[in-house]
C-alpha cells in the first residue's frame, strides 16, 4: 500500500518511470547501495524526527550523521527521532521504505546539503524493495520540501 501511495504521488509529479522495484531488500543504506550498484552516499536516506508532536523528514546522503548542534541551531529544538515502532503511524511509510513521496498531510520535509555532492541520488519509494532514481534537480521538483538545510556532521575523508 505504501509503495502504491508513493507511486501515485510520483506519477502526478512526472517521475513514475524513475521508480525501481527490486527483488533484493533496500531497507538499509548498505543493502540499497548493493542492490542498486551505487556508492552508499548516493542513497538519499530519509530520517524522521519529531518536533513537539509534529513529524519532520530530512533527506540526507546515505552515510551522513545528524549533527545535534547544527540541528538545534536550525530548528531551535533538540533532534528527537521518531521511535521505530511509531514511524509508519506518523509518516505513512514503515522503516526501510520511508520517503518523502505519498506521506501523510502536514509533514515538513527538508533536503540536507550533504546530497548536493552527488548528481544522482536514490531515495526509497515507500517500501523496503524500492528506490527512485533522481537527479538533484529532479529531487527538488519531486519533493515538496521547505528547502535546503545543513544539519549533518562534516564528512572526514
Amino acid at each position: 500500500m505504501s509503495l502504491e501511495r508513493a507511486k501515485q504521488y510520483l506519477e502526478k509529479k512526472g517521475f513514475l518511470e524513475n521508480v525501481i522495484e527490486l527483488e533484493e531488500s533496500t531497507a538499509t543504506v548498505s543493502q540499497a547501495a548493493e542492490a542498486l550498484g551505487v556508492e552508499p552516499g548516493m542513497i538519499a536516506k530519509t530520517m524522521s524526527f519529531l518536533q513537539g508532536e509534529q513529524p519532520v523528514l530530512i533527506l540526507t546522503e546515505g552515510t551522513a550523521k545528524i549533527d545535534n548542534r547544527k540541528y538545534k541551531d536550525t530548528f531551535h529544538v533538540k533532534a528527537k527521532m521518531i521511535p521505530f515502532e511509531e514511524v509508519e503511524e506518523f509518516v505513512g511509510h514503515a522503516p526501510g521504505g520511508v520517503c518523502p513521496f505519498g506521506i501523510k498531510e502536514g509533514i515538513a520535509v527538508y533536503l540536507d546539503e550533504s546530497l548536493k555532492q552527488f548528481e544522482t541520488v536514490y531515495p526509497a519509494a515507500g517500501n523496503s524493495n524500492s528506490a527512485v532514481r533522481l537527479t538533484i534537480a529532479q529531487l527538488e521538483q519531486a519533493v515538496e520540501s521547505k528547502g535546503w538545510v545543513d544539519v549533518c556532521k562534516e564528512m572526514t575523508v
